[in-house]
């Protein structure tokens, strides 16, 4: 619900976002995190696997 307050309009997070979901804080670190670690693994089998 939008709020007006001395002229200027007071709104949600999601309100200014149009309801639009943003992505998840969660999701985006569990991503980045398995890639690094693919890639470390990778680093590891070329190079140091004997």
């Amino acid at each position: 619900m939008v709020v007006k307050k001395h002229g200027v309009i007071i709104e949600t997070p999601t309100e200014a976002r149009q309801a639009e979901p943003g992505p998840s804080v969660l999701l985006l670190l569990v991503v980045s995190l398995s890639i690094a670690v693919i890639v470390m693994a990778l680093v590891w089998f070329v190079f140091f696997h004997t």
